[in-house]
C-alpha cells in the first residue's frame, strides 16, 4: 500500500484529514504517531470551521518535521519552512481551486471542487514530489 491508499484508508478509519495526512508520513519522519495524531486533531474540518482545508494544515506539519531544525535557542529554518509551504499550497489551489474548506466542499457555490479523499491524495502527493523528492 503507498502512502495515499494509506492516508486514505486512515480517514475511512475514522481519521480527520489532517491526521490522514500527517499520520501518514510518521513513518518516514520519525515521529510519534500518537502524538502527531493528536496534534493534528484540532486542523481537521478545516481547523473545525470550514477554514483551511485540514489535509493543507497537515502538510505544514509535515513540513516542520522534515524541515525544522528544531532549535529553540537560535531557530534558522523558518524560510525554508515557509517557502516549501507556499510552493505546496500554491500547487494545492492550482490542481483544486481553492483551499479553503467551504469552498471545496462547496458549500455556498454548491459546487464541490474536490472530495476530502482527493484533497488527502494530493496533500500527500504533493508532499511526496516536493518534500521527499518522490514521483509516481
Amino acid at each position: 500500500m503507498d502512502r495515499k491508499e494509506q492516508a486514505v484508508m486512515l480517514h475511512k478509519n475514522g481519521f480527520n484529514c489532517a491526521q490522514s495526512v500527517a499520520c501518514a508520513f510518521c513513518n518516514v519522519m520519525g515521529s510519534d504517531p500518537v502524538e502527531v495524531f493528536k496534534l493534528s486533531e484540532p486542523f481537521g474540518f478545516g481547523m473545525g470551521n470550514m477554514g483551511v482545508c485540514g489535509a493543507v494544515s497537515a502538510m505544514g506539519l509535515v513540513v516542520g518535521m522534515k524541515i525544522s531544525d528544531g532549535n529553540l535557542d537560535s531557530p534558522k529554518t523558518k524560510k525554508e519552512c515557509y517557502s516549501m509551504m507556499k510552493k505546496l499550497t500554491e500547487e494545492f489551489v492550482n490542481k483544486n481551486g481553492s483551499m479553503i474548506c467551504s469552498e471545496i466542499k462547496g458549500i455556498e457555490t454548491k459546487k464541490v471542487l474536490r472530495s476530502c479523499n482527493g484533497c488527502i491524495e494530493d496533500a500527500v502527493e504533493l508532499l511526496d514530489k516536493y518534500l521527499l523528492g518522490i514521483e509516481e
